[in-house]
């Protein structure tokens, strides 16, 4: 409850205005065909450290099994296959119930494969202004998000904790000498954490807060959509509570759950912000969410035209204008630094071991990219051309996908 840092705006009232008015329609708009096919390349190798050994292969989606837990009878193939070791193995359970929660479901119908090659015509005949070099790549896939809900894997762990902890202590402008509440790893003396960030000016400040809500986002979904129990082969997923807890409860987490809920308001508040912004370019006749199927994008763009309207009725926006605001020179510098911290947020979300996270976690990045590259693009989005498609600022289908279901989630 209560306002939130940096802005003039209470919980609450985001509460309400996204219950009752933003959330139903922003469902809607995830379920159409143009929003719910997002191409991904899920075999990127990752820039910054060896990949975790098993991880390449394409459904073992949690902590690899070491070789030396692997049952000889299963290394041998099936000659030994019915020897008592390779029965008994706890750990093998555990990675190939990994591998069943983990599937990414890439079952698309001839219909669906049709219309992305018309959609791909369709992007290449509009004027971009940043080609995102993976769509190209023949590793690229079209991902049906509805077939594959984020929700909690198995992934957890030494690997997992490795990618939050190399996004937070080298992109988001933190001296090594501060270390993050709650890091095993801190010495016990050393600067505060929090006399650090509000030591920092706000650019600088929003960044770790925007990281640390999308993180709390990512974990809120792992617990609201939970594998509570399996019986008979049929899994019940769920909301876990204790897990919720855990993560967020102000006892258990020193207090630092709250503060990172907070954070989770304050990326949404971003993330409207730049749907309200962004408008313009949508209401233009000459932007249409092209799917082949003239009624049903009519209809698309109605809708998403409807969430513009809701977005820009909401009174308590963040004002990115304070942002990047000091003198051109510096402003100019500061901003460029944000893009490549940015960016490479992004490319170590190739280090994520399980496809399905890595799949969410890269969606949600490039949407909160594309916020970003909406919020500081004013000037670019307020003169565009209303009949040819713009020089100065361009969005592909991706970013736009990207931009409604990280919004979404």
């Amino acid at each position: 409850t209560g306002v939130l840092d940096d802005c003039l705006c209470d919980i609450e009232s985001i509460d309400d205005f996204n219950t009752f008015k933003i959330f139903p329609k922003i469902q809607k708009l995830q379920e159409r065909d143009y929003f719910r096919y997002y191409k991904v390349n899920l075999k990127r190798p990752c820039p910054f450290w060896a990949d975790d050994g098993h991880c390449s292969i394409k459904d073992c989606h949690v902590e690899p099994c070491p070789e030396s837990k692997i049952p000889v009878g299963i290394k041998a193939g099936s000659s030994n296959k019915y020897s008592k070791a390779a029965n008994n193995s706890k750990e093998l359970e555990d990675c190939e119930q990994a591998n069943k929660l983990g599937a990414v479901n890439s079952t698309l119908s001839n219909q669906s494969k049709e219309a992305f090659i018309d959609w791909a015509r369709y992007d290449d005949s509009q004027d971009h202004f940043c080609e995102l070099d993976d769509e190209r790549s023949p590793d690229a896939q079209y991902v049906d998000l509805l077939l594959n809900p984020e929700r909690y894997t198995g992934y957890k762990g030494p690997s997992a904790w490795r990618v939050w902890n190399s996004i937070y202590e080298e992109n988001c402008f933190k001296p090594r000498s501060v270390y993050r509440p709650l890091n095993p790893l801190a010495p016990s003396r050393g600067e505060s954490f929090y006399t650090w960030l509000e030591g920092l000016c706000l650019e600088k400040r929003v960044f770790y807060k925007l990281i640390s809500g999308l993180h709390a986002s990512i974990n809120l979904h792992l617990c609201a959509n939970y594998l509570l129990e399996e019986t008979w082969g049929k899994p019940r997923w769920g909301p876990n509570v204790k897990e919720f807890t855990r993560r967020f409860d102000p006892a258990e987490t020193k207090g630092e759950g709250p503060r990172r809920l907070k954070n989770l308001y304050f990326l949404y508040l971003i993330e409207l912000r730049a749907l309200s912004k962004v408008a313009p370019y949508f209401e233009r006749a000459v932007v249409d969410l092209y799917t082949g199927n003239g009624h049903e994008d009519a209809e698309s763009k109605a809708l998403l035209l409807d969430i513009f309207r809701d977005t820009k009725s909401f009174h308590m926006h963040f004002d990115e204008k304070s942002m990047f605001a000091g003198d051109k020179k510096g402003a100019k510098s500061l901003k460029e630094e944000f893009r490549l911290h940015f960016k490479n947020i992004s490319r170590i979300m190739d280090c994520v071991g399980c496809d399905k996270c890595r799949l969410w976690g890269k969606l949600q990045t490039q949407g909160l990219g594309t916020a970003l590259k909406i919020l500081f693009s004013e000037k670019e989005i307020q003169s565009l051309p209303e009949n040819s498609p713009s020089k100065g600022f361009q969005l592909t289908r991706q970013e736009i996908v990207a931009l409604v279901n990280a919004f979404g989630r």
